[in-house]
């Protein structure tokens, strides 16, 4: 079957190599190059740099369903379309345009966690289980029906990073296992249950302030689910400090207010929370390198016991 591929993540390439091993993919669409980091430099989206190494060809056009773009995808008479997270939004002469179906990989066990971050709001709200689906795709966001499913365990050492690449493998597999049905005519696609909806917004950088209020779990989870953007990060002497890596503790301290600094060893810095207390055990101060705590504290002799992050 002749397949266009749109995505753009490192979430998409397991999927796209899969799919060059064993099917026809024709053509990669995928976001136009973009200025990235603080030094501005044009940077190829993961899925182009991708493409270009198995030596597909690429089209990347700035909107996807405008005219241009529609004639162009519509030379190609595609089978199946594929798309994982491309970062555009397919409308209806797009979605209408492959021979058999569009389907979409999400990394979600939806209907739970539609929407732009999934994998992110997943760990920040404690979850023990995720997982991806493939859905039909339809002009509503991560509506569509549901074709195949696949769960995993969030594991206590995971943060966003690590669980996005252990999806996308995962995903890889299920998209090729939708292919085969979609071959076969045996697609079997089933509705999504509205009752069991929840949503996962785009992240903003407001996302990673910590309320010190809040528990020390969530705060737990926050950190390992906004990694590597927002982060999560608090301030001192009006400097951002961000935490890279923490774990809730069973310290206390007898009128001690959230924020306050309880302990200090090689092992990290101990905070208490609005329940509990956490220990930052990897930090960075703005400006400065990511470093181990021990380092850290090593170079920072005012932080002591008493002090109160903002």
């Amino acid at each position: 079957m002749k397949i266009i591929f749109f995505g753009s993540s490192d979430f998409a390439v397991p999927s796209l190599e899969a799919l060059k091993n064993q099917e026809d993919v024709v053509l990669v669409v995928t976001q136009p190059d973009r200025k990235k980091g603080r030094s501005q430099k044009i940077s190829a989206t993961a899925v182009k740099m991708a493409a270009d190494r198995i030596g597909i060809k690429v089209f990347q056009p700035p909107d996807v369903n405008s005219g241009d773009s529609i004639k162009r995808l519509k030379d190609y008479s595609a089978d199946v379309f594929i798309v994982v997270s491309f970062g555009q939004i397919l409308k209806k002469d797009l979605l209408d345009m492959p021979r058999k179906c569009c389907l979409n990989l999400h990394g979600s066990l939806l209907p739970k966690y539609r929407g732009a971050a999934p994998i992110n709001w997943a760990i920040a709200n404690g979850e023990k289980e995720t997982g991806v689906t493939v859905i039909k795709m339809n002009e509503k966001m991560d509506e569509g029906d549901m074709l195949l499913k696949k769960s995993i365990s969030i594991e206590e050492e995971d943060d966003a990073a690590s669980l996005s690449g252990r999806l996308s493998e995962e995903g890889a597999q299920l998209v090729l296992k939708s292919i085969e049905l979609a071959k076969s005519n045996k697609a079997n696609f089933i509705k999504q249950e509205n009752c069991k909806v929840s949503y996962a917004p785009k992240l903003k950088k407001e996302d990673g302030l910590i309320d010190w209020n809040w528990g020390a779990y969530k705060i737990y989870y926050r950190i390992r689910g906004f990694v590597p953007w927002p982060g999560c990060y608090t301030f001192i002497e009006k400097k951002m400090l961000k935490a890279w890596k923490a774990r809730p503790v069973n310290i206390s301290r007898p009128g001690a207010k959230p924020g306050m600094v309880l302990e200090i060893d090689k092992d990290g810095i101990v905070i208490a929370t609005g329940e509990g207390s956490l220990r930052i055990e990897e930090l960075q101060l703005e400006a400065k390198r990511r470093m181990k705590a021990e380092e850290f504290i090593a170079g920072h002799k005012d932080i002591k016991p008493g002090l109160i992050f903002d």
